[in-house]
């Protein structure tokens, strides 16, 4: 359920890098409301600065400038500490290529991030048994990744994001490298999540199809905001 409370909130937001001693702006003034409970499709041509705004929304990249609070956390602010631990709670990645380790099964992939909660073998398990049902791939739990589909392997992905219960969901391109039915099989299970459990999703995506299942459009071009950014549906 969409509440009015914002999970994330950006004010003048920019991201600069520099390159040869030239500063190259990747992210310009940028001003953006994310709903908790909200679902979210950042659209854009390559170079726009779509997944450089999602890694910023992650934690994994900081602000060169302007505020960015992200579920009650002013990011610019944290230590190097403190932004892995919040991460490791709050924010859930799926990344386009997977990144499963080859040499752990789906459960273990799946178990991987909760070594960092403190929590007891019999805790990781009803966890992960959790989010592997709720991905229905339950039945996978012993394979090894090069045993899985691509759409099977996306779905341990996502799996391995939600198994710590986080606040946030980011999908960079989660459909990229996979054929349409698959494809249409992830967008199926991100829609359900949202349905059944208010997870909020922000999701990086080239293909306007994918983009329609999301309840908010906003573009992004040169790395600025294009209007209108998109009603909520």
């Amino acid at each position: 359920m969409v509440t009015t409370e914002p999970i994330i909130r950006c004010h003048s937001l920019e991201k600069h890098y520099e390159r040869g001693g030239e500063p190259v702006r990747v992210l310009e003034s940028i001003d953006i409301d994310i709903a908790r409970g909200e679902f979210v499709a950042l659209m854009g041509p390559s170079g726009s600065g779509k997944t450089t705004l999602l890694n910023l929304f992650a934690g994994i990249d900081t602000p060169s400038g302007g505020s960015l609070v992200v579920d009650g956390h002013d990011i610019a602010t944290l230590s190097r500490a403190a932004l892995a631990h919040w991460r490791s709670r709050s924010v859930g990645y799926i990344f386009q290529l997977y990144h499963l380790v080859p040499v752990l099964t789906a459960y273990e992939n799946v178990e991987l991030p909760l070594f960092l909660h403190g929590l007891s073998g019999a805790q990781r398990h009803a966890r992960v048994a959790e989010a592997l049902e709720a991905v229905q791939i339950a039945d996978r739990y012993s394979h090894y990744p090069r045993q899985l589909s691509g759409g099977q392997e996306q779905r341990v992905a996502i799996a391995r994001a939600i198994v710590g219960n986080p606040s946030l969901l980011l999908a960079d391109e989660p459909t990229g490298d996979l054929d349409r039915a698959a494809a249409t099989g992830v967008m199926d299970l991100l829609a359900r999540l949202h349905r059944e459990r208010g997870q909020t999703i922000v999701m990086v995506t080239h293909d306007p199809h994918t983009a329609e299942r999301a309840q908010r459009i906003i573009h992004l071009e040169k790395g600025r905001l294009v209007e209108p950014l998109g009603a909520a549906r």
